[in-house]
Order: structure tokens, then sequence, then C-alpha cells
């Protein structure tokens, strides 16, 4: 029997379910209910690779950071990027591992800390636009950019923040150690948060840089390079609306490439920064060779690879 392979990029929503719930054992325990759908995936003989979002998660870390400042060094982004891959990575393959054994599954899940390469020279290094930890008054970002070197900028009336790039992923650089486990047989949670962003200097070196990649690129990309046949995004909603949050809203179970191209192009389909980026992302999936990708919840993964829930996007 042919196995066939998934790559799920799971959402914030999998981790903090509110304001309420933001602690670590909330958020285990939030993974913990993901983790079950995977699991019955898994017993269903899928091979399964798994990204998750972190950006809380890093800015958390990044404002324990701040208010320590005066006693102990900072931690560097990339580094924060590093840190939330294994505590997010452990607590889900920690879950996967206790629903294997309540499923007599003999299946074994591992993280991969995960670094992935962008271009140096990619445009969003120029234009810094994502914004990362606590919020500043304009003398604390004025002293920041001074010290620092950082990009500040005003957010919605609610304070300044540092701003970083979010530049495209082009090369996963444990792509052999991701495709070795998985051809034998391990659950695989890989590219955390986006990776860790690393660029190559003349001699090859790689080093870390301060950025952001969006999560579901990088997941669309390590599903090109592990040939998976479907690619899936969890959000907070079973399904892809067009007109999102107007009175002409109205839900859509299928998309063609070409359809998904030119919503995307009209501009008012898909919120920025929510929707738009995950349709992007099955985009490029499907224009690199992919077959299919499908957007739903945690909730509705088993019904939509049976065709019965969510959005499918096909070439």
């Amino acid at each position: 029997m042919v196995t066939s392979t998934l790559v799920i990029a799971i959402g914030g929503n999998s981790l903090i379910k509110d304001r309420q719930h933001l602690s670590v054992p909330d958020q285990y325990l939030a993974l913990g209910e993901t983790s079950g759908h995977i699991a019955r995936i898994i017993a269903d003989g899928w091979r399964v690779a798994i990204g998750h979002g972190n950006g809380p998660q890093v800015g958390f870390i990044l404002r324990r950071s701040e208010l320590a400042a005066h006693e102990l060094h900072e931690v560097p982004l990339d580094v924060c990027d590093a840190d939330t891959q294994g505590a997010i990575g452990y607590e889900l393959q920690q879950n996967l591992g206790n629903d294997f054994r309540r499923m007599r599954l003999d299946r074994h899940a591992v993280t991969v800390v995960t670094q992935v390469e962008v271009d140096p020279d990619d445009p969003a290094f120029h234009a810094p636009s994502k914004p990362i930890g606590s919020f500043m008054d304009e003398a604390q970002a004025r002293q920041r950019v001074e010290q620092d070197g950082w990009n500040v900028r005003e957010d919605a009336g609610r304070g300044w923040r540092r701003v970083v790039a979010s530049p495209r992923p082009v090369r996963i650089v444990e792509e052999r150690a991701i495709t070795s486990l998985l051809q034998s047989g391990f659950v695989v949670i890989t590219v955390g948060g986006g990776g860790i962003p690393v660029v190559a200097d003349v001699h090859g070196n790689l080093h870390g840089v301060a950025a952001v990649v969006d999560k579901d690129f990088a997941a669309a990309l390590l599903a090109t390079v592990i040939r998976a046949d479907v690619f899936m995004i969890t959000t907070s909603v079973d399904r892809v609306a067009l007109d999102w949050g107007r009175a002409t809203q109205r839900w859509i179970d299928r998309m063609t490439l070409a359809e998904a191209k030119a919503y995307l192009a009209v501009g008012s389909h898909f919120a920025p920064g929510s929707m738009a980026p995950k349709i992007e992302a099955c985009i490029e999936f499907l224009e690199r060779g992919g077959r299919e990708a499908v957007i739903t919840n945690p909730a509705n993964m088993e019904q939509a690879l049976a065709g019965h829930a969510g959005t499918r996007i096909v070439a």
C-alpha cells in the first residue's frame, strides 16, 4: 500500500484559545485537542509532518527578556524562534505520544529544530513590517533605534513596537533529516513558527537574522520539498469565505488554482495578515506541482481530508 503524505500547518488557535488561557499549561491542553485529531489521521495511514505558529510565544519570551534586561542579557530573535520550536515541539510530541499509546498505535513523534534559509537581498529586509514584542512609548522606541538599530513603528494608536522583516523562505536546511525521519515512520514536527530564519555568507556559513518567516509559507515549501500529496492549513474557521465580514459573505467549499488566484487578486475577499497569506501559501504549493490544499479548523481535519468539510483548492 502506498502511503500518502500530509503536511499540516496548525494555526495559533491550536495553542491559545483566548486571552484568559495564555499559560503554558493552557497551551498544552489546547494542543492536546488538536493532537487527538492528528493522531486519528495518522491512524488512518497518513504519513504526517506538522508545522505550527509561534508569534505570541516569541512575544512572551521577548517581553520576559525586556523585563529582565537590567540583570540579564536579552535574547536574540532567532534564538527565541529556536526556543519556541523546542518548547512547542515538546508539548505537541508528548501529546501525540500519549494519543498513540491510548490508541495502541506504534508510532512516534519527533521535533526537528529547523533552520529556514532566506535571501539576504529579499525586499522584505528593506521594508520591515512584522510587529514583534511589547509596546513602548515614543521615547523608549527612539532610544532603541539609537542604541540597538531597531526599526520601530506606531501601531494603531496603541504605542510603538519593533518591526522586523518577513522574508520568503527559500530552503529548509534540515530537509534531508526531515525526509529520512518521515520515510522511517516518524511523525515530524518541523518548521515551527516558520523556522529559524538564517542567511548564508560568502563562504556558505549560516547566520541567524532578526526576522520572522511566515509559518504557512514555510510549511508550503516543506510540502513541496517532501512531495506531499496534501497541504493543510488549520485556522479558526472551518472554511474559507468570500467577501469576509460583509453582508455578501459566502462560504466556499472548493476552488481551482485559477479561481483562488483570481479571488486573491480582487483584494477584498481575504483579510491581509489573516486569510490572504494562507491562500497565497496554498497557491505557491499548487504552482510548484502540488495537487491539493485544504483550509479548515482543527476539529474538522479528518472530515476535510474525506471531502466533507473545509475548503479544497486544487490544481
